[in-house]
């Protein structure tokens, strides 16, 4: 297990709702609720990420409701409603590694881009590729694409908790992690800020 890198290590507080119900589209496991605490793991090489997982569901009471092995990373997400099963088996994970989250590199933005008044054409590409909300005409438009690809859902998070925002599609898994967001030009421009300021709080506190 010691051989393992150990690329993401994102604790979430509280869950918000367009966050968890864009992630519910396409998570297999056990679904979380509003507001519970959750934990995403990204390593390499994607394989180990198996049994770490059985060491985070042995460690603490709390449920996995994403497990993704892919052709580099593996992405084990869990959660609960008590914090402190999370911690204990975000703990337990860690041990297994040998690792801290001081291990982890910081996320790194890769592009950070508003486009304002999206025109109807543009919206309509948008959208046939999005899992989550309609992104309409005149609506402004905040993309981010970030690394390890698992800080797109903290991002995320975190821009729901500050803004009004449409929540349009947000990818955490593979090489980088990509974010859109949708709404007033106002409000669009404080989930920037909010959705950066906590990538570098991330980075801060490794």
């Amino acid at each position: 297990m010691t051989m393992a890198e150990l690329r993401a290590c994102i604790f979430i507080d509280q869950l918000q709702p367009q966050t968890l119900a864009y992630i519910a589209t396409w998570m297999r496991g056990t679904l979380p609720r509003r507001n519970m605490a959750a934990q995403v793991i990204e390593i390499a090489p994607g394989l180990d990420v198996e049994a770490l997982t059985d060491v985070a569901l042995k460690g603490a009471d709390v449920d996995a409701g994403l497990l993704v092995v892919e052709r580099q990373f593996g992405t084990l997400q869990f959660h609960s409603r008590s914090t402190a099963e999370v911690h204990a088996a975000t703990q337990a994970v860690l041990d297994a590694l040998g690792a801290s989250p001081a291990d982890v590199a910081p996320p790194t933005i890769l592009a950070s881009r508003i486009v304002t008044r999206v025109d109807p054409q543009h919206a309509f590409l948008i959208n046939r590729n999005k899992l989550g909300s309609m992104i309409l005409g005149g609506d402004s438009l905040y993309l981010l694409e970030c690394q390890s690809a698992s800080y797109a859902i903290l991002a995320c998070n975190e821009a729901e908790k500050a803004a009004n925002i449409k929540v349009i599609d947000y990818r955490m898994i593979g090489a980088n992690g990509r974010l859109y967001l949708a709404g007033d030009e106002a409000e669009v421009r404080n989930a920037r800020d909010a959705a950066e300021s906590a990538l570098a709080m991330a980075g801060n506190a490794l």
